[in-house]
């Protein structure tokens, strides 16, 4: 199994190394951890430390000797249900805290697949209808896992968007049709992998960089830059074809 997957859940290698070895092999002695890890016994007490304090590691005694032995794997959704309720129980005060941060102008950076989707969580977030041009559908792969559930809570949300695509996108968008959305198109020529989406106050900026596999994104909040970037907007889709 990757490790990695506990990983993602908030272990560090170590504790992820100890924690699938005694799944694997049943109570064992730090001595054996160690050896069976390679990891320095002082790590090992210091991981297995944290373990037990998570509720993952357990130990009995025998001989006055300690044997830890690894808890159920369901106690890893107890885990993340926990961390849940602890975001929920402060996510009030970091609303206010938001909100009181509205109306600053402000700058953000963005990089790589993960943090992308922050950028489109945003969008959502403000329930603004969105204005986009210069992109590529070939970003709905890129991130296709990510996609259908912005698209899904956009559509609760009953957030429209405009797209200015390529004449080459034309015929994939009419396959895809997503709700609420409407589309115009510019000539073949017109080629851009930075992708523009202005909702509200906010622009924010996506060179995609699909060669390179390493998108990197801006958002900005400050009115006169999203109504310039509005003005330029319906200056192109007037133009545009139907």
């Amino acid at each position: 199994m990757d490790q990695k997957h506990l990983e993602s859940t908030g272990l560090t290698a170590a504790e992820s190394k100890v924690y699938l070895m005694l799944l694997e092999q049943g109570a064992s002695l730090a001595g054996v951890i160690s050896r069976n890890t390679g990891i320095h016994r002082r790590s090992v007490y210091d991981a297995i430390e944290r373990l037990v304090q998570k509720g993952l590691v357990s130990y009995i005694k025998q001989n006055n000797r300690k044997y830890f032995q690894a808890a159920s794997p369901e106690r890893f959704l107890e885990i993340l249900k926990e961390k849940e309720e602890n975001i929920k129980s402060v996510l009030p005060e970091l609303k206010l805290l938001q909100q009181m941060s509205e109306g600053k102008n402000e700058t953000l950076f963005f990089r790589g697949r993960t943090a992308l989707s922050t950028v489109f969580d945003d969008q959502i977030e403000k329930e603004e209808d969105i204005l986009v041009f210069g992109t590529t559908l070939k970003s709905f792969d890129y991130m296709k896992y990510y996609f259908p559930h912005y698209d899904r809570k956009r559509v609760e949300k009953k957030i429209k968007v405009k797209l200015i695509l390529n004449e080459e996108d034309r015929d994939l968008y009419l396959k895809l049709k997503p709700k609420l959305t409407e589309a115009r198109f510019v000539p073949k020529e017109v080629v851009s992998q930075v992708a523009t989406n202005v909702y509200g106050r906010n622009v924010a900026i996506v060179s995609w960089r699909l060669d390179k596999n390493d998108p990197v994104a801006l958002i900005i909040r400050q009115d006169e830059i999203s109504e310039s970037y509005r003005s330029y907007f319906n200056f192109i889709w007037k133009s545009a074809k139907k």
